[in-house]
């Protein structure tokens, strides 16, 4: 008999901020900028919904602390490598995690033309 695939459920963190020191230019890497982060953890969260356990699930709180020693450990010229650092991070610490959606945004980059924000999205999975 098949086994029945476990559910994917979803946490979602939305709009974690970090001031960091990533960038291309000398000035967003001596000055510093504000990055907002989302992630999406994707995994089974059955067993924590059904024993109301913390260790049966995802702890959110341990996923921020990670991301935020992630973005703040080293410096960056991409948002690509902060995005792909952090997915990486979060699958490697969390084995409850089959994947994970990583937004990063950098809110006034410098480009030549008015915009809100860059944002990068990276999906990695195990």
């Amino acid at each position: 008999m098949a086994r029945k695939p476990s559910p994917l459920d979803v946490i979602r963190l939305h709009n974690a901020v970090f001031y960091a020191y990533h960038g291309v230019l000398t000035d967003e890497q001596n000055l510093g900028g504000k990055f907002e982060v989302d992630v999406d953890l994707y995994c089974d969260l059955s067993k924590g919904a059904q024993t109301d356990h913390l260790k049966q699930t995802i702890d959110y709180e341990a996923v921020y602390d990670c991301i935020r020693s992630l973005i703040l450990e080293r410096r960056y010229l991409l948002l690509e490598a902060v995005a792909n650092t952090i997915a990486e991070g979060l699958l490697s610490r969390f084995r409850k995690l089959k994947r994970v959606t990583v937004r990063v945004r950098k809110p006034g980059a410098p480009v030549k033309g008015v915009i809100d924000f860059v944002e990068v999205e990276i999906t990695r999975g195990r």
